[in-house]
């Protein structure tokens, strides 16, 4: 069973950073694609930004230039950082594996207000 658990959301004032780690269990993870994508009040889910397997990287334009994904498969996980945040980044935000199949974490809470 593949399980991933998000970690490090919370309140951030406009401006500051926020990094979110996501440990994924329960599958090979170099072989997944894994990513962030998020979810704001009253809209769809969409991509934050990706990385494959061999480490090849894609953002979502309203990101680039202020978020970097990265993966550490010695240790299962997957990385957001988030620097220059601001209102419009809040959202509940999920990591995903995709290999065989595709899965999610339960989401957590990124809330950027002064």
């Amino acid at each position: 069973q593949v399980q991933l658990v998000e970690s490090g959301g919370g309140l951030v004032r406009p401006g500051g950073s926020l990094r979110l780690s996501c440990a994924v269990s329960g599958t090979i993870f170099r072989l997944n694609t894994v990513g962030w994508y998020r979810q704001a009040p009253g809209k769809e889910r969409e991509l934050v930004a990706n990385i494959t397997s061999g480490g090849i990287t894609n953002y979502a334009e309203f990101v680039k230039g202020r978020f970097t994904i990265s993966r550490d498969n010695a240790k299962n996980t997957v990385y957001l950082q988030m620097n220059s945040l601001i209102p419009e980044d809040t959202a509940v935000y999920y990591c995903n594996a995709h290999f065989v199949g595709n899965n999610w974490g339960r989401g957590i809470l990124v809330t950027v207000s002064s």
